[in-house]
Protein backbone atom coordinates (compact mmCIF):
# COMPACT_ATOMS: atom_id res chain seq x y z
CA UNK A 1 0.00 0.00 0.00
CA UNK A 2 1.85 2.94 -1.01
CA UNK A 3 1.66 6.11 1.44
CA UNK A 4 0.00 9.54 0.61
CA UNK A 5 3.27 11.17 -0.44
CA UNK A 6 3.37 8.35 -2.93
CA UNK A 7 -0.08 8.08 -4.58
CA UNK A 8 -0.89 8.89 -7.96
CA UNK A 9 -4.17 8.89 -8.78
CA UNK A 10 -6.35 7.17 -11.68
CA UNK A 11 -10.00 8.87 -12.12
CA UNK A 12 -12.49 6.91 -14.08
CA UNK A 13 -15.36 8.42 -16.07
CA UNK A 14 -18.91 6.76 -15.61
CA UNK A 15 -18.60 6.06 -19.72
CA UNK A 16 -15.65 4.41 -18.65
CA UNK A 17 -16.64 2.22 -16.27
CA UNK A 18 -19.83 1.19 -17.93
CA UNK A 19 -17.94 0.28 -20.73
CA UNK A 20 -15.12 -1.95 -18.57
CA UNK A 21 -18.42 -4.06 -16.65
CA UNK A 22 -19.86 -4.54 -20.32
CA UNK A 23 -16.27 -6.13 -20.96
CA UNK A 24 -16.57 -8.23 -17.62
CA UNK A 25 -20.16 -9.22 -17.86
CA UNK A 26 -19.08 -10.43 -21.51
CA UNK A 27 -16.05 -12.23 -19.87
CA UNK A 28 -18.26 -13.60 -17.56
CA UNK A 29 -20.63 -15.09 -19.94
CA UNK A 30 -17.76 -16.19 -22.08
CA UNK A 31 -16.70 -18.31 -19.21
CA UNK A 32 -20.14 -20.05 -18.56
CA UNK A 33 -20.67 -18.89 -15.19
CA UNK A 34 -24.46 -18.45 -14.56
CA UNK A 35 -24.34 -16.93 -10.82
CA UNK A 36 -27.96 -17.95 -8.65
CA UNK A 37 -27.36 -14.31 -6.88
CA UNK A 38 -24.66 -10.97 -7.48
CA UNK A 39 -23.77 -9.83 -4.38
CA UNK A 40 -22.55 -6.37 -3.70
CA UNK A 41 -19.92 -5.10 -1.46
CA UNK A 42 -20.59 -2.04 -0.05
CA UNK A 43 -19.94 0.24 -0.06
CA UNK A 44 -18.06 0.94 -3.28
CA UNK A 45 -19.42 -2.51 -4.29
CA UNK A 46 -23.19 -1.49 -5.09
CA UNK A 47 -22.55 0.64 -7.80
CA UNK A 48 -20.91 -1.95 -10.37
CA UNK A 49 -23.04 -4.71 -8.96
CA UNK A 50 -26.04 -3.19 -10.32
CA UNK A 51 -24.99 -2.02 -13.83
CA UNK A 52 -23.52 -6.29 -13.86
CA UNK A 53 -27.20 -7.26 -12.13
CA UNK A 54 -28.65 -5.42 -15.58
CA UNK A 55 -25.73 -6.81 -17.92
CA UNK A 56 -26.29 -10.29 -16.71
CA UNK A 57 -30.19 -9.64 -16.91
CA UNK A 58 -29.94 -11.28 -13.60
CA UNK A 59 -32.43 -9.49 -10.83
CA UNK A 60 -31.30 -11.56 -7.91
CA UNK A 61 -28.94 -8.74 -6.02
CA UNK A 62 -27.79 -8.67 -2.55
CA UNK A 63 -24.98 -7.08 -0.47
CA UNK A 64 -22.67 -7.81 2.48
CA UNK A 65 -20.48 -5.42 3.85
CA UNK A 66 -16.60 -5.61 4.86
CA UNK A 67 -15.13 -2.64 6.43
CA UNK A 68 -11.36 -2.11 5.84
CA UNK A 69 -10.48 1.83 4.95
CA UNK A 70 -9.74 3.79 7.23
CA UNK A 71 -8.95 6.75 4.52
CA UNK A 72 -6.82 7.18 1.56
CA UNK A 73 -4.09 4.97 1.41
CA UNK A 74 -4.71 3.97 4.73
CA UNK A 75 -6.29 0.42 6.03
CA UNK A 76 -6.81 -0.97 9.42
CA UNK A 77 -4.85 -4.21 10.24
CA UNK A 78 -8.22 -6.74 8.91
CA UNK A 79 -11.14 -6.51 7.64
CA UNK A 80 -14.24 -7.23 9.68
CA UNK A 81 -17.92 -8.50 8.16
CA UNK A 82 -20.42 -6.01 9.91
CA UNK A 83 -23.54 -6.02 7.68
CA UNK A 84 -23.91 -10.00 6.84
CA UNK A 85 -25.46 -11.02 3.15
CA UNK A 86 -28.29 -9.70 2.89
CA UNK A 87 -30.29 -13.19 1.13
CA UNK A 88 -29.49 -16.63 1.40
CA UNK A 89 -26.48 -18.40 -0.39
CA UNK A 90 -27.22 -22.11 0.46
CA UNK A 91 -26.85 -24.08 -2.21
CA UNK A 92 -26.55 -21.11 -4.99
CA UNK A 93 -23.84 -19.83 -7.08
CA UNK A 94 -22.50 -16.59 -6.10
CA UNK A 95 -20.94 -13.71 -7.97
CA UNK A 96 -19.42 -11.25 -5.65
CA UNK A 97 -18.74 -8.02 -7.11
CA UNK A 98 -16.73 -4.77 -6.23
CA UNK A 99 -14.53 -2.34 -7.91
CA UNK A 100 -11.11 -3.01 -6.82
CA UNK A 101 -9.21 -6.03 -5.12
CA UNK A 102 -6.43 -3.93 -3.39
CA UNK A 103 -4.92 -5.99 -0.66
CA UNK A 104 -7.39 -8.76 -1.25
CA UNK A 105 -8.44 -9.18 2.31
CA UNK A 106 -11.77 -8.16 2.56
CA UNK A 107 -12.52 -9.93 -0.60
CA UNK A 108 -11.64 -13.15 0.81
CA UNK A 109 -13.20 -12.43 4.26
CA UNK A 110 -16.71 -11.91 2.01
CA UNK A 111 -15.85 -14.98 -0.23
CA UNK A 112 -15.28 -17.21 3.07
CA UNK A 113 -18.35 -15.66 4.84
CA UNK A 114 -20.41 -16.90 1.51
CA UNK A 115 -19.22 -19.98 2.04
CA UNK A 116 -19.46 -20.71 5.64
CA UNK A 117 -23.39 -19.46 4.56
CA UNK A 118 -23.07 -22.70 2.55
CA UNK A 119 -22.60 -20.97 -0.99
CA UNK A 120 -22.19 -24.28 -3.68
CA UNK A 121 -19.58 -22.12 -5.57
CA UNK A 122 -18.20 -18.52 -5.19
CA UNK A 123 -16.39 -16.53 -7.31
CA UNK A 124 -14.93 -12.93 -7.71
CA UNK A 125 -15.21 -10.00 -10.19
CA UNK A 126 -13.95 -6.17 -10.08
CA UNK A 127 -13.23 -3.78 -12.48
CA UNK A 128 -10.05 -2.99 -10.95
CA UNK A 129 -6.74 -5.40 -9.23
CA UNK A 130 -3.99 -4.09 -7.77
CA UNK A 131 -0.79 -6.29 -8.12
CA UNK A 132 -0.20 -6.91 -4.40
CA UNK A 133 -3.52 -8.13 -3.74
CA UNK A 134 -3.31 -11.53 -1.87
CA UNK A 135 -6.51 -12.92 -4.22
CA UNK A 136 -6.44 -12.78 -8.06
CA UNK A 137 -10.53 -12.06 -9.00
CA UNK A 138 -11.84 -14.75 -11.21
CA UNK A 139 -12.32 -11.87 -13.59
CA UNK A 140 -10.97 -7.92 -13.09
CA UNK A 141 -10.96 -5.22 -15.84
CA UNK A 142 -7.77 -3.56 -15.45
CA UNK A 143 -4.54 -4.17 -13.36
CA UNK A 144 -3.50 -0.75 -11.85
CA UNK A 145 -0.83 0.39 -8.98
CA UNK A 146 -3.00 3.74 -8.78
CA UNK A 147 -4.85 4.87 -6.34
CA UNK A 148 -8.83 5.05 -7.83
CA UNK A 149 -10.79 7.57 -7.72
CA UNK A 150 -14.29 6.36 -8.40
CA UNK A 151 -16.74 8.87 -9.94
CA UNK A 152 -18.98 7.82 -6.64
CA UNK A 153 -16.68 8.99 -4.01
CA UNK A 154 -14.78 11.71 -5.41
CA UNK A 155 -16.19 13.72 -2.05
CA UNK A 156 -15.05 11.41 0.19
CA UNK A 157 -11.90 10.73 -1.25
CA UNK A 158 -11.55 14.92 -1.43
CA UNK A 159 -12.43 14.85 2.41
CA UNK A 160 -9.76 11.99 3.52
CA UNK A 161 -7.00 13.44 1.52
CA UNK A 162 -7.51 16.99 2.95
CA UNK A 163 -8.03 15.71 6.28
CA UNK A 164 -4.64 13.41 6.19
CA UNK A 165 -2.90 16.58 4.58
CA UNK A 166 -3.55 18.73 7.86
CA UNK A 167 -2.42 15.91 10.12
CA UNK A 168 0.50 15.70 8.39
CA UNK A 169 0.84 19.86 8.17
CA UNK A 170 1.24 19.25 4.09
CA UNK A 171 -0.80 21.27 1.97
CA UNK A 172 -3.65 19.98 0.13
CA UNK A 173 -2.16 21.58 -3.46
CA UNK A 174 0.26 18.86 -4.39
CA UNK A 175 -3.10 16.31 -4.16
CA UNK A 176 -5.39 18.87 -6.05
CA UNK A 177 -2.32 19.14 -9.11
CA UNK A 178 -1.97 15.35 -9.46
CA UNK A 179 -5.99 14.59 -8.95
CA UNK A 180 -6.34 17.01 -11.90
CA UNK A 181 -3.44 15.73 -13.80
CA UNK A 182 -5.76 12.46 -13.48
CA UNK A 183 -8.86 13.96 -15.39
CA UNK A 184 -10.85 15.29 -11.82
CA UNK A 185 -12.53 18.41 -12.47
CA UNK A 186 -10.76 21.43 -10.99
CA UNK A 187 -14.11 22.69 -10.07
CA UNK A 188 -15.52 19.80 -8.97
CA UNK A 189 -12.45 20.11 -6.25
CA UNK A 190 -13.17 23.38 -5.43
CA UNK A 191 -16.95 23.14 -5.17
CA UNK A 192 -16.26 20.41 -2.53
CA UNK A 193 -13.34 21.98 -1.03
CA UNK A 194 -15.57 25.08 -0.12
CA UNK A 195 -18.32 22.85 1.45
CA UNK A 196 -15.59 21.55 3.69
CA UNK A 197 -13.32 24.63 4.82
CA UNK A 198 -16.29 27.88 3.50
CA UNK A 199 -12.47 28.40 1.25
CA UNK A 200 -12.13 27.69 -2.01
CA UNK A 201 -7.76 26.67 -1.23
CA UNK A 202 -7.12 24.65 1.80
CA UNK A 203 -3.89 25.70 3.54
CA UNK A 204 -1.35 24.30 5.64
Amino acid sequence: MAKMSELDFEVPSWEQIYRMLLSLAEKIKANGFKPDVIVGVCRGGWPPARVISDLLENAELANVKAEFYLGVGETKGEPVITQPVSTSVRGKNVLVVDEVADTGKSLRLVKEHLIERGASQVKVATIYYKPWSIIIPDYYEKETSLWIVFPWEIKETIRKLVEKCKREGKPFSEEKRKLVEAGLDAELIERFLHEMTGESEVEN
